[in-house]
């Protein structure tokens, strides 16, 4: 613990499912009763803007019937805390972090509550609804969509997020499938640079064996646990 200086987390569904948002995979391959094609895919957007648009402003609404858990306020602790190097990457797209108040945050997958410009790739917060054919307030094209990345297209920031994971002492995945890439290796790139790795999970993810540790339980109880264990350590 006292090596420790450079820490990157990388936190998933299983962080925000305690505040009351649905995990995203669940039986038969449907994604909160959609199927990834329709709803998160650029040919889905295409073939029916008006379905993914509604699918999104449904979730984006949902958010103000949620609140941040115990796990979402220890990473904002940590992050006041920790004089070294953090950086909390999500694959969520809710708020929850923010509205915790961590700052070194960064939205891998995108947020519900910004805009995209398929124009000119400007980008702008939203709030209500954001129908088909919105305006962009930099080009004024009307060419708004949701601001998340589909299946099949670039997560955002790698280049930060691989940088980061070379510098960093210790790696820590939260709440995450492990199923999911390019997420799903960045413990492998952490184990090559020689990063200890964490693994705080409901249950064992499909790279549970990757990690040099591996802890089981509730994100709630597991997450502000630890992170006293290492801010004690300081």
């Amino acid at each position: 613990m006292r090596a420790i200086r450079n820490i990157v987390v990388l936190t998933g569904a299983g962080v925000s499912a305690e505040s009351g948002i649905a995990t995203f995979r669940g039986p038969g391959g449907l994604w909160e009763g959609h199927r990834v094609e329709d709803v998160c895919t650029p040919p889905a957007l295409r073939a029916d803007p008006a379905l993914v648009h509604r699918f999104y402003d449904l979730r984006r609404a949902a958010l103000a019937t949620v609140e941040p858990n115990a796990a979402h306020h220890a990473l904002a602790a940590l992050d006041r805390a920790w004089a070294d190097e953090l950086l909390i990457v999500t694959q969520n797209v809710d708020d929850l972090h923010e509205r915790a108040g961590t700052e070194r945050l960064l939205h891998m997958h995108g947020a519900l509550r910004s805009a995209l410009c398929a124009q000119c790739g400007a980008r702008q917060e939203w709030s209500g609804p954001l129908p088909p054919g919105s305006r962009c307030g930099t080009c004024d094209a009307p060419a708004l969509r949701p601001d998340i990345v589909f299946f099949g297209e670039i997560p955002y920031a790698m280049d930060r997020i691989v940088e980061a994971i070379g510098a960093c002492d210790l790696f820590v995945s939260i709440g995450t499938s492990g199923a999911v890439y390019p997420a799903a290796g960045f413990v492998e790139w952490a184990n090559d640079r020689g990063a200890a790795t964490l693994e705080l999970n409901l249950e064992r993810s499909a790279g549970s064996d990757r990690f040099d540790d591996s802890r089981l339980g509730p994100a709630g109880e597991l997450v502000p646990a630890w992170v006293a264990e290492l801010l004690s350590s300081q």
